[in-house]
């Protein structure tokens, strides 16, 4: 009998506890109310820039003449784009992003991952842009951490402001302030994105953080420390990760008009009826790899930064692969990587996803002949990765990226249409063609249903 005493005191004292962890304000504030939670609107995959510029590196893919095939129409100008190795020290940045879905309640992450040294942030303001370096006035929003104004970076580490009430709007522009009082000029890499094609704006000396005309002295067409946007949303709401190299970022795409096949995929899916539409996060890296790391600004290897930039990020549901032009075409005629040393790499991206409860398409891979690194060797590993994307039903489904952008009297060559001139990237008609050819049937449910492990 006491020992039945004791035991329902201690079955009710354990109940009381967890009640009351679940209240806890922590708590409450990831959740929010009414069964919401925080999911990612925007999100860039960072590298860690080395502060002085490294050798040049061989040239990149160059477009040869195609014998027989008719001109290619010329690639939108594009505004000439400063080096990245730019510095900064006592300036204030007012960095662009163009987010997905909307929400009331907003929060950003900062990010020193790749940095061995910690970075200060002294002031940072949320708001919504109105045109160039301008901003919206009232919807200015002071950004605290941890209910301080300021913040130091550690070392490796990944940072949340605090969240603030700002009426976002679906595929609407951000303007994101931040004042670095010190010099990054130091030894640490600094962690940014490189290719980033929207602009943004340095400012002169001092904290400008918050003023309606940014003193501009330079712009940018990279992002430096922000990692992520999220709005808090309904629980039915989540987000699709785009995991890929350039083409996913959206290489060759005319500069600050969110023409990357992902930014068409966001549209179409915004443009849908109902209240329940997914978020569209690009986690493309230029010259990123599935098996090895390439140049500086390329990322670590796509197996190596997975978690991070896609399966970590606030609601994600689905992910879509499109990688591996890189390991084929940067091996010319080596024989290593293989096909099978590709189809082995992905089978372990879709492992960590479905360990992780999220539903993960592979994409075909588009076609690259006449592009600098173009090889007949390289071809046939490309061809036998589609393959096996398109029927081993590895993946939960297939996007098939290369029947969408492919000459089909040349099934080998880009669609010239489609052709940003290097024979390798689309331009802007051939994302718009690669975003449309995605079945928004894929995604019936923002979020997808959990998976068991091993699954």
């Amino acid at each position: 009998m006491n020992f039945m005493k004791r035991h329902l005191k201690f079955v009710a004292l354990a109940a009381l506890a967890f009640c009351l962890l679940s209240l806890h304000p922590a708590t409450q504030a990831q959740r929010g109310s009414g069964g919401e939670h925080w999911v990612g609107t925007w999100t860039t995959a960072q590298v860690g820039r080395p502060q002085n510029p490294p050798p040049p590196p061989p040239p990149g893919p160059i477009a040869a003449p195609v014998p027989g095939q008719p001109a290619i129409p010329a690639p939108p100008p594009q505004p000439a784009i400063p080096l990245p190795f730019m510095h900064f020290n006592n300036q204030t940045l007012r960095q662009i992003v163009h987010v997905g879905i909307g929400g009331n309640r907003a929060r950003i992450a900062l990010s020193n991952t790749f940095g061995t040294m910690p970075v200060t942030i002294a002031a940072a303001e949320l708001t919504l842009r109105d045109k160039e370096a301008a901003i919206v006035p009232q919807s200015a929003r002071v950004l605290n951490f941890s209910g301080r104004p300021t913040i130091s970076i550690p070392a490796g580490a990944m940072v949340y402001s605090d969240p603030v009430d700002l009426n976002v709007p679906p595929l609407g522009d951000l303007a994101i302030d931040l004042y670095l009082p010190g010099d990054t000029n130091t030894p640490s890499p600094l962690t940014m994105h490189v290719g980033a094609l929207q602009t943004s704006y340095v400012s002169q000396t001092g904290n400008h953080v918050g003023e309606t005309s940014l003193p501009v002295v330079a712009t940018t067409q990279s992002w430096f420390l922000l990692s992520r946007v999220e709005v808090m949303a309904p629980e039915s709401v989540g987000a699709i990760v785009t995991f890929g190299d350039s083409i996913t970022e959206g290489a060759r795409s005319t500069p600050d008009t969110n023409s990357r096949w992902p930014d068409v995929l966001a549209k179409r899916l915004m443009a849908q009826p109902g209240s329940v539409k997914p978020a569209v996060l690009n986690a493309g890296i230029g010259g990123n790899r599935v098996l090895t790391d390439a140049l500086y600004n390329s990322g670590v290897d796509a197996l190596a930064r997975f978690e991070r930039d896609a399966v970590d990020q606030a609601g994600v549901a689905y992910v879509i692969v499109l990688e591996a032009i890189n390991d084929i075409g940067n091996a010319r005629q080596n024989p290593t990587p293989t096909a099978e040393d590709l189809i082995a790499g992905h089978k372990q991206l879709i492992e960590v996803a479905h360990t992780k409860g999220l539903r993960i398409y592979g994409a075909t891979v588009t076609p690259f002949e006449a592009a600098n690194y173009f090889t007949k060797e390289g071809e046939a590993k490309r061809e036998a990765l589609n393959q096996w994307i398109r029927t081993s039903k590895a993946y939960d489904g297939v996007i098939d990226f290369d029947l969408a952008t492919r000459d089909p009297a040349n099934p080998t060559r880009l669609l010239p249409l489609y052709d940003s001139g290097d024979h390798l990237h689309p331009n802007d008609a051939g994302y718009k063609a690669m975003g449309d050819a995605i079945d928004l049937t894929l995604f019936k449910a923002a979020s997808a249903p959990a998976r068991s492990m091993g699954q």
